[in-house]
């Protein structure tokens, strides 16, 4: 049996592009600040005082990922849980000054990094490359249980 050609298997695709993502997230982003990290502070700076179960859905990050994302922003002192003034019975999420200064000071460097990583493709290249991810990866959640 002969080898395959992995260049034609999606899942070893993604993983590099997911590879040379990380690579350039931290030679142009952040070494401390992960893409999920950002992505929830991102979150909160467009719709503060949410809970967890709300962010994840935003974010698209499954539950045990968020858990472990929050936490490690909030034991960087960039995100805090505060208890919901109308439901007493729920801590809602928001960032601290420390956290909105981060995401003030990503937010040129990740819309740098994204110019170089797609630069290899036009503009019309890059919305069909997004948009398909996007189809792909919204039909494989999709499948994921609730």
């Amino acid at each position: 049996m002969a080898a395959v050609d992995l260049s034609t298997h999606p899942g070893h695709m993604a993983r590099r592009l997911q590879q040379a993502h990380t690579l350039m997230w931290s030679a142009m982003v952040s070494e401390e600040t992960t893409s999920p990290q950002f992505a929830v502070l991102n979150a909160l700076i467009g719709e503060p005082d949410i809970d967890q179960r709300t962010l994840s859905e935003q974010v698209r990050l499954d539950r045990s990922t968020i858990a472990d994302v929050v936490a490690r922003l909030a034991r960087r002192g960039l995100l805090e849980r505060v208890r919901d003034p109308l439901d007493g019975r729920r801590n809602v999420l928001k960032l601290t000054g420390e956290g909105v200064r981060l995401h003030r000071k990503l937010v040129s460097r990740t819309a740098r990094m994204n110019r170089v990583f797609l630069a290899p493709l036009d503009e019309s290249e890059r919305d069909t490359l997004l948009r398909l991810i996007a189809r792909v990866t919204d039909a494989a959640e999709e499948l994921r249980a609730p």
